[in-house]
């Protein structure tokens, strides 16, 4: 990946990881996790899947490195020491994300080189790491500012930004720079499925919950069939990456089939003010003067 997109762009791009949490490596009793999700698979004519094993974490941070992309950012954690002087030693800028002040504080004594203040308005998954989650919930202008205080590093705002208003806003608050993920998600040029970026679009999308019905971390999407039939087995869903791996065959034919009730549909909270054009044409929009 790192490869290809050195060949189609001589400007900075980052490669994002996910920092491990304790317990996710623990083995699960699958039977009851399955039995569950068994009238699901039949619905949608899959069969249930047998989860294998993800590359583990110094693994991909090892091919990252001898890769060497111009950024390395993580989010859900702090990335080890050897991971931050390894990267430093390459030339290599580390990004960190922080749902908390106190998260963005350990971020910069950690070494980062940026902190991306995640408010809770943010689509997709939830980097919460010193709390739980639930405790974690500041809204991006509340957040920003008070990151902005609290570190000395380049702060970027994320979450609930989706147009040119939002982007001034963040930067009045003292942000240096912006991070966009539902803006470019609702674009033609995305990898979204349709099914996905029509509900983006639709009057849906102006309820989004947090779940972790899809992966087994909590994230935030627009809530629609599977969230409402599952809503009482919130806290019985094995972590990630078991319950990402259950779900992997459901999202994939609810995808081909277009059925948005079995679709991970991540969103932030400002998706209604997404619009389906080209990213190029998007991006000129947040930018002009």
């Amino acid at each position: 990946m790192v490869r290809d997109l050195r060949g189609a762009t001589s400007r900075p791009f980052a490669v994002n990881l996910w920092v491990p949490h304790d317990g996710e490596d623990d083995p699960v009793d699958l039977a009851p996790h399955l039995a569950r999700l068994e009238p699901f698979y039949r619905r949608l004519g899959v069969e249930p899947p047998r989860p294998a094993a993800l590359p583990k974490f110094a693994d991909q941070v090892d091919a990252l490195l001898a890769a060497a992309p111009p950024v390395i950012s993580f989010v859900m954690g702090v990335p080890p020491r050897w991971v931050l002087e390894s990267a430093h030693a390459k030339g290599i800028a580390v990004i960190g994300t922080a749902t908390t002040v106190d998260e963005a504080v350990a971020l910069e004594q950690a070494g980062v080189d940026a902190v991306v203040a995640s408010g809770s308005d943010a689509g997709g998954h939830r980097g919460a790491f010193l709390r739980p989650v639930e405790q974690s919930l500041v809204g991006t202008f509340s957040l920003v500012p008070q990151v902005v205080d609290a570190v000395r590093v380049p702060v970027i705002a994320a979450g609930g930004i989706a147009d040119r208003r939002g982007v001034r806003a963040a930067l009045a608050l003292g942000a240096d720079a912006v991070q966009i993920g539902t803006g470019f998600l609702a674009t033609r040029e995305s990898n979204a499925s349709d099914v996905h970026k029509a509900m983006l679009h639709s009057d849906a999308a102006k309820v989004t919950v947090l779940t972790r019905l899809f992966s087994g971390r909590t994230a935030r999407g627009i809530r629609n069939g599977l969230i409402r039939e599952l809503a009482a087995h919130e806290g019985e869903v094995p972590p990630y990456p078991v319950q990402n791996a259950l779900m992997r065959p459901l999202r994939k034919a609810a995808a081909e089939q277009g059925l948005a009730d079995y679709v991970s549909l991540w969103a932030g909270q400002a998706a209604p003010l997404t619009e389906p054009r080209a990213a190029r044409e998007y991006f000129a929009e947040l930018v002009r003067p």
